[in-house]
């Protein structure tokens, strides 16, 4: 039996989970929405993959069961856990959450603990990434819809292909649209621990992938903005005081008018210079780790 499985996905209970240094609003759809979409698209399965909780499963997986509609789809328990270094890593199959700010090592030991089995997700993107560190895990995300400056997906392909590791896609959905852009193909029954020997045992292929587009991207960062003010003005105050009063000149002028087509103008600058700098992180060996400190100056200077 194969099952049509959607292995990286977000919802509503993800917000406030994100933890120090980002924005409390995550993902707005809602576990209604979620399984109305799994079902239109014919899914399998689902794991639903909140950032460090596994708020979201629980009631959707309470929802699903009071709707007869929902029963052909099966939700599964995983949790998307952010690391000491701020790395993430995806974990299914566990029943009780794992705590974010553990080290990799610690955080594997637990899920084969629980029985679990580990991925690395988007694993040389810009940001949250383990890098090499992703050998560790039992499987790697070689395509991440969000990757979309296609560097960090052709990397991690390419890390895979030379550590023979299991490979997956992931849609990393935070908005509905994006939910089942990747599809997984599971050799399996339909429960989780055939899942998970299933995974453990590479009978895993990857049935469709698909980047987010632009104005996928654009709702979920409208949805982050929107709901973020707060955070954003003081993020801003923080760690870019010489920049204050132009940044924020320039979020009054997207409140003003969130539609303007300044701001898809911003975003295919953006998208030039994310893709100018994965170029040199990913294949001209630039070092990263100024990527962490998230200074939009001195990543902008890094991609010319």
């Amino acid at each position: 039996m194969s099952i049509k499985t959607e292995l990286h996905c977000h919802n509503s209970f993800s917000n406030f989970h994100m933890g120090d240094g980002e924005a409390p609003y995550d993902c707005d759809v809602s576990i209604r929405d979620q399984l109305e979409r799994a079902k239109v698209l014919g899914l399998d399965a689902i794991f639903v993959t909140n950032h460090n909780t596994l708020d979201g499963y629980h009631q959707l997986s309470e929802y699903k069961n009071n709707h007869e509609k929902f029963k052909n789809i099966n939700v599964f328990p995983a949790e998307e856990i952010t690391t000491d270094t701020g790395a993430h890593v995806l974990v299914y199959g566990i029943h009780e959450a794992i705590e974010p700010k553990l080290a990799l090592e610690d955080v594997i030991d637990r899920v084969k603990g629980q029985g679990g089995v580990s991925s690395a997700p988007h694993p040389f993107s810009l940001l949250n990434a383990l890098r090499s560190s992703a050998k560790k895990c039992d499987m790697i995300e070689v395509f991440n819809s969000n990757n979309v400056d296609i560097f960090s997906n052709a990397r991690a392909t390419q890390f895979a292909s030379d550590n023979s590791m299991i490979q997956v896609a992931g849609s990393d959905s935070h908005v509905l649209s994006t939910l089942g852009r990747c599809v997984n193909v599971i050799d399996s029954e339909n429960n989780l621990d055939d899942i998970l020997r299933s995974m453990k045992q590479s009978k895993i292929e990857i049935a469709k992938t698909g980047y987010a587009s632009q104005a996928e991207t654009l709702d979920h960062l409208r949805y982050k903005i929107n709901n973020s003010q707060e955070y954003l003005m003081e993020y801003i105050a923080k760690h870019y005081p010489n920049a204050k009063w132009f940044l924020n000149f320039l979020l009054k002028i997207y409140n003003s008018n969130q539609n303007s087509r300044l701001w898809s103008l911003f975003y295919n600058v953006a998208i030039c210079l994310m893709k100018r700098i994965s170029k040199k992180i990913n294949f001209q060996n630039m070092d990263p780790t100024f990527a962490n400190d998230r200074n939009l100056f001195t990543m902008f200077r890094m991609a010319l």
